[in-house]
């Protein structure tokens, strides 16, 4: 199946209520579960990744299958290794090729009982319980892989006999995503130590009581790339928080370079731009907000701006490699995304990206999305430039199964091809 989208005019206009940010639901559900109370958990993320979080913390099965939710296979796989009895835990044959190695070994030297079934570092994996679980309290873990082995070790850490002594080791990808576990463990008041590249959370329970989600700040995001491609703005978008725990609310100070100004009001934010605004160039160090790379890329080729990008280091162990993906979808429109020489670099030792071209969308392109819900979102707004084809949109389900009905909202022409 596929989807062709249009829009007509230069103006955007409208009122979205955005879904609650599924990082922000996945994490309180862990807490929940952990808390041993189920206490109300309002504006849950409706996104496929999150109900099906919820249905496997739910089941008394010993197979569970984590489809090709990386974050919930990532968060069980911890939360499993407390429980009693054997699991099985499995996912599609993309999970089955995204590592989980690192945390793996990281819980074995806790003392849990696991074992792979197939291919040795990968899923699905074999969860026993363990006697000694917790039976050492202090651990190094390597901080430059993905940010949700660390947040999956910590928020089971209060919950373990001596709690837990955490070392990062090297560079810590996506901080802000460790941040925000720590601050919604600390909303149920579980306390910690961050200091130097150790985080200590000593034994302590989890405090139940209703908990509302906040909305996604990288859902806001494809909003925010309609408005950088229109001449007009006046857009509200319901259920952002000022005062957030997601790293992607960078996203307002980001986009004033595309001359879109972020107003906060009691419903969430109103998005205005009075004019065409268009950068000569656009530079950001993405290490963290990965998720926001996709859509600055095609902003960025859609406006014609050379962006220059860095901190994209965990691009290619996402659903898809998101950066050979970006490459050959942008290519379709006759932009490029170049990766710098390193005698190019504007620091030495990091590795940049660079947009080049201005998107030509003539002849209905059809972008690939690779199983990848976010390379069929960041490439949707390229139809306010002209029509496009949207191959496999109902992968948007993983995170925002209501995107597509937004979008006709707002002003979007959304058949099915």
């Amino acid at each position: 199946m596929s989807y062709t989208l249009n829009y007509r005019g230069r103006r955007l206009s409208g009122e979205i209520t955005l879904a609650g940010s599924k990082s922000i639901s996945n994490r309180a559900l862990i807490i929940r579960a952990l808390s041993g109370a189920d206490f109300p958990i309002h504006r849950l993320a409706n996104a496929r990744d999150t109900d099906l979080l919820l249905q496997l913390l739910q089941s008394s099965n010993e197979v569970r299958d984590a489809g090709a939710a990386g974050t919930t296979f990532r968060f069980m796989t911890a939360f499993l290794a407390g429980q009693p009895g054997v699991q099985l835990l499995t996912g599609t044959e993309r999970m089955k090729q995204r590592p989980i190695g690192i945390l793996v070994d990281a819980l074995r030297r806790l003392g849990a009982d696991i074992s792979y079934l197939e291919k040795e570092g990968y899923p699905p994996l074999r969860i026993g319980a363990s006697l000694n679980f917790g039976q050492n309290s202090s651990l190094s873990i390597a901080a430059g892989t993905s940010s949700q082995y660390i947040s999956a070790l910590l928020l089971i850490a209060p919950t373990l006999p001596g709690g837990l002594s955490l070392h990062l080791e090297g560079k810590i990808v996506s901080r802000p995503y460790i941040e925000m576990t720590l601050g919604l463990m600390q909303d149920f008041g579980v306390q910690h130590s961050w200091e130097g590249d150790t985080v200590h959370i000593p034994p302590q329970p989890y405090r139940p009581h209703p908990f509302q989600v906040e909305a996604d700040w990288s859902a806001a995001s494809y909003y925010y790339a309609m408005a950088a491609f229109a001449d007009e703005v006046h857009l509200q978008l319901n259920g952002l928080f000022e005062k957030s725990k997601q790293g992607d609310a960078v996203l307002a100070e980001m986009m004033q370079a595309f001359g879109i100004e972020t107003t906060f009001n009691e419903a969430g934010i109103l998005l205005t731009k009075a004019a065409p605004t268009r950068p000569a160039t656009f530079e950001w160090d993405f290490i963290l907000c990965p998720d926001l790379a996709q859509t600055l890329a095609v902003i960025c080729g859609g406006l014609g701006v050379q962006g220059r990008f860095t901190g994209l280091d965990t691009l290619r162990i996402k659903e898809t490699d998101r950066i050979a993906a970006l490459q050959a979808e942008l290519a379709k429109v006759h932009c490029r995304l170049l990766a710098l020489p390193p005698d190019k670099a504007p620091l030495a030792g990091r590795q940049y990206f660079q947009t080049e071209g201005k998107a030509s969308v003539k002849n209905t392109p059809a972008f690939a999305t690779y199983e990848d819900h976010r390379m069929a979102m960041a490439f949707a707004p390229l139809a306010m430039l002209g029509p496009i084809r949207m191959e496999d949109p109902m992968v948007v389900v993983k995170s925002y199964p209501n995107f597509w009905e937004d979008l006709k909202q707002i002003g979007f022409d959304v058949k099915e091809a």
